[in-house]
């Protein structure tokens, strides 16, 4: 349901109606108001000003459409298409474009029903208050949209947006580090040897997980369910995403299974909201392109390592904190996130990438310095092992002596912090 509510069409089609039932109601309030509506606005003036709202939004709704299509097409080109997703959800585009589309339908309409004579004198006075509300509506969605445009597909705004949502979906993690359910560790499987395994039929990445669902199937047949693919999990026909021990005596096992089958929304890409490590592999992404030949941008792709770092710091200070409360859906088991996964997508990419640079395999190297002071064992860890990977991409392709003594330095002082105590 989050996801269609994101959608261009379902604002669009909202204040589309909204505009719509405006004109039509003022043709029939008349008949229920207890009073006389003072004033009176000639047919002709006020036809007049819905055909230069009805022609007026019908060019500005084409021109922003052609502009968040090259909005779009910028980001795919510059940054990465999967951030595009993040543009396409724009709240404030799709406010801005609903309004201007509601106002064109609002005189559209308005201009019909008044020359059918629908409206009556006090009707006429209505529709005009109705219509000067609706330009206030028209000039703050205008002054809204110029400011974006000003940010709309850049670099910069984009990548703000990538991080803003990989931040949302790690501090949604670490408030539910399991998505309510009970930990599932590989020191501590506790599946049982008779359970079944649940598949399902499409081919595609877990997007989410309605665990509500899940937990309310474990309550109804008295069974446990061991989750297998978290959302990010590639899968297919043969993938389990689910295990479920044995139901009570009578009940069909393959028509449970498929029940289970159907809480996991399975898509053609990958999806931020409950899928922190997608955040980061987007991030990187944006890193990685720009240290491409064709763009040659060090300069972003050390920005994208100061905002992983950040993304990657709340992750390793909130996995120290201790577990609190009882889980939400007890019956429910889900494996944890991996923080060497997590180090993985951050960091990997860009230190491949950007072999070459010292520039930017010392900010590597610090990033990994200060994310193995700041976590736990697992933290230090997962930044050792990118360190020297990291290290090692260098030597291969760094061509000055003295860049390689100066990146031996930075990687000691990472292997300097795993060797200190906690």
């Amino acid at each position: 349901m989050a996801q269609v509510v994101r959608r261009l069409w379902v604002r669009a089609t909202l204040i589309g109606a909204a505009g719509v039932l405006a004109a039509l109601l003022a043709a029939v309030a008349e008949r229920y108001l207890p009073w006389t509506v003072p004033g009176a606005i000639s047919t002709d003036a006020l036809d007049s000003i819905l055909t230069v709202i009805a022609s007026s939004m019908l060019s500005v709704t084409t021109f922003s459409l052609n502009v968040m299509v090259s909005s779009y097409g910028s980001a795919t080109s510059n940054v990465t298409p999967r951030a595009t997703k993040l543009l396409i959800e724009d709240r404030v585009t799709q406010t801005v474009l609903s309004t201007f589309l509601g106002s064109f339908l609002f005189g559209i309409v308005g201009l019909v029903v008044s020359k059918t004579g629908a409206y009556g004198e006090s009707g006429r006075t209505i529709l005009f208050v109705v219509t000067i509300a609706v330009i206030v509506l028209i000039v703050v969605a205008l002054l809204r949209w110029i400011d974006h445009l000003t940010r709309l597909g850049r670099v910069g705004e984009t990548t703000d947006r990538v991080e803003t949502a990989a931040r949302t979906a790690i501090e949604a993690r670490l408030r539910d580090p399991y998505l309510g359910g009970r930990p599932l560790r590989d020191s501590d499987r506790r599946i049982p040897a008779g359970a079944a395994a649940v598949t399902v039929d499409a081919i595609g990445y877990v997007q989410h997980i309605d665990m509500a669902a899940l937990s309310k199937i474990g309550e109804a047949h008295d069974i446990e369910i061991f989750v297998a693919a978290t959302p990010g999990r590639f899968v297919h026909p043969e993938t389990p995403v689910a295990w479920i021990g044995r139901p009570k005596a009578g009940e069909d096992r393959d028509t449970l299974r498929r029940t289970v089958g159907e809480a996991f929304l399975v898509g053609n890409e990958r999806a931020f909201d409950q899928d922190p490590r997608f955040g980061l592999a987007v991030m990187s992404e944006i890193g990685s392109r720009a240290l491409s030949p064709a763009t040659n941008d060090p300069g972003t792709a050390i920005d994208v390592i100061g905002r992983s770092t950040r993304l990657v710091s709340l992750w390793v200070r909130g996995t120290t904190a201790p577990d609190e409360g009882q889980p939400k859906h007890p019956r429910i088991h889900v494996p944890p996130l991996d923080t060497a996964d997590m180090f993985e997508d951050a960091f990997m990419l860009m230190a491949r990438d950007g072999a070459g640079l010292i520039e930017v395999q010392l900010r590597i190297q610090k990033a990994l310095l200060a994310l193995s002071r700041i976590g736990g064992e697992a933290s230090r860890a997962a930044a050792l092992h990118q360190s020297r990977m990291a290290l090692e991409r260098a030597e291969l392709a760094l061509t000055l002596e003295a860049d390689k003594i100066r990146l031996r330095m930075a990687a000691g002082a990472v292997e300097a912090a795993d060797a200190s105590p906690a």
